[in-house]
């Protein structure tokens, strides 16, 4: 799940994740290393070609390929602007580990305003907090 989408909750909860900038040039980046549950091909339409397909797959690999070059090149010579490139360039679908701590009254307020929403990945979440012991008695309720 998106840590931005996720840092609109604050209140009575603690939070905490993995460093991008002290972990991102320490592995290496392959396709594995982002958000892609549901990447799918796109079709774009175009006044010149009515219809034409671009490939999910291969522009993903090609952006990690630049992504992995810019990480070796830092490594290599230490030189902060191929760390400063990659950081701005890291797009929203990277995974980090992120630990919350919330209670039910937090996750009834996240619930209830997310179990609608648009990205998949508050859908699984959702899931997940119907799941919870009590769930049903104290999250669900309307």
């Amino acid at each position: 799940m998106n840590g931005k989408e996720f840092d609109t909750y604050k209140v009575g909860t603690t939070a905490n994740s993995t460093s991008t900038m002290h972990k991102l040039a320490s592995t290496p980046i392959t396709l594995d290393c982002f958000e892609t549950d549901d990447l799918q091909d796109v079709i774009i339409e175009d006044s010149d070609n009515p219809m034409f397909i671009v490939t999910s797959n291969y522009a993903a690999n090609t952006f990690i390929i630049w992504l992995e070059e810019l990480r070796q090149k830092y490594n290599e010579t230490k030189n902060k602007k191929y760390w400063k490139e990659l950081i701005r360039w890291l797009p929203e679908s990277w995974l980090q580990t992120r630990t919350v701590t919330l209670n039910y009254e937090n996750l009834r307020s996240i619930y209830s305003q997310r179990k609608n929403h648009k990205l998949s990945e508050w859908h699984s979440f959702c899931k997940w907090v119907e799941s919870l012991p009590y769930a049903k008695e104290l999250i669900l309720i309307n």
